[in-house]
């Protein structure tokens, strides 16, 4: 299963995750990227559970419309594992070594690395650049997930008719897609610490790059679901009912002094915390600019109420603010889902690699 795969004819990304799938197909002309097609498609209450997947032939029913719904033809695609169901590790390895050989020579130490025994793991490694400390030496990083997480998206994969290409890890996705963000920051990215904070239906991911690469991953339990919960149970609605309330509008008047202001302010604590776990966890590191991605980045104004609590530029993701799109996809639909479109945006640039 490969990880960090060679060049690439054209896959779809796509994103499982706990409220939704979302599908996103891109093609380049020149230096240009365009967005081809792109779909979200609900998923209903525990198909995905903590992140795994809990009821396969719901999510594949919900990729089936969702590739119906794009109009996309592509047959291969491209999925990612959280960060929490894969273990990352960078080891010195001899420069002088053909890839063969470090695969041999990791599968002799892997059992030092992985908790797991290796028949129970897939693992894929990339080369990353000379070791600071001794030029003769490289860094790799070695990347290991149980099968289970990997067979089960295969599998989902599979069943809406796709074949999985290549299987990524989340924090690496949200990496690519950032490529395309760092005009939209206020400086300079070099030298700079950008924190990428990821609010979902469950989990909050703070991805923190240094220099463009990721140096600093954590979850968190808190998430869009929390409103949702919140809409329903005041309101006397369904979960389904509540969830297309909060995205369309139609609540009674009480609902935004009442519910969103006190989830927005929840959402700003949680967020203070996560960088907080950060600063105090890395040596004379500090936050230069902030970029807020998943569906709850959406929430009118929670970008100026964040800047003014953390004290740093802070900008709502949009992956797709320089690229064109084909008349199948509608401009406004696609700007309104775009914050939450980071990780499938990473995944289908994997078709340029």
């Amino acid at each position: 299963m490969s990880w960090f795969s060679q060049k690439q004819s054209a896959v779809l990304g796509i994103d499982i995750s706990t409220a939704a799938i979302k599908l996103l197909e891109l093609s380049k002309v020149g230096a240009r990227y365009r967005v081809e097609s792109y779909a979200v498609a609900p998923l209903p209450q525990d198909a995905v559970i903590d992140k795994n997947i809990a009821n396969i032939e719901v999510i594949a029913d919900a990729i089936k419309i969702a590739l119906k719904q794009s109009g996309s033809k592509l047959k291969q695609a491209s999925v990612a594992v959280a960060g929490s169901s894969v273990m990352t590790k960078v080891i010195p390895m001899p420069a002088s070594l053909t890839d063969d050989e470090m695969e041999e020579q990791i599968m002799v130490e892997a059992d030092q690395y992985v908790p797991y025994s290796l028949d129970e793991v897939n693992f894929d490694f990339e080369v990353q650049g000379e070791n600071e400390n001794n030029p003769e030496m490289v860094n790799v990083l070695l990347a290991a997930s149980r099968k289970e997480i990997i067979e089960d998206r295969v599998e989902v994969l599979a069943k809406a008719g796709l074949k999985a290409k290549i299987v990524d890890v989340e924090a690496f996705a949200m990496e690519n897609a950032f490529s395309l963000l760092i005009d939209q920051l206020p400086d300079a990215v070099e030298g700079q610490t950008v924190a990428i904070v990821d609010i979902g239906a469950t989990m909050t991911a703070l991805n923190v790059l240094y220099n463009c690469r990721t140096v600093y991953t954590r979850e968190q339990g808190f998430g869009g679901k929390q409103l949702t919960e919140e809409i329903q149970r005041r309101y006397g609605l369904t979960y389904e009912e509540a969830g297309l309330a909060k995205k369309l509008g139609g609540l009674p008047d009480n609902y935004t002094v009442d519910v969103l202001e006190p989830f927005k302010r929840a959402m700003v604590q949680q967020i203070q915390r996560s960088i907080q776990f950060f600063v105090s966890s890395s040596a004379n590191r500090r936050i230069d600019s902030l970029i807020l991605a998943g569906g709850c980045a959406s929430i009118p104004g929670i970008d100026k109420l964040v800047q003014q609590a953390i004290g740093v530029p802070t900008v709502i993701a949009n992956p797709f603010i320089n690229m064109a799109l084909s008349n199948k996809v509608k401009p406004q639909s696609l700007s309104n889902d775009a914050s939450a479109m980071m990780i499938a945006c990473g995944l289908a640039l994997r078709s340029f690699d």
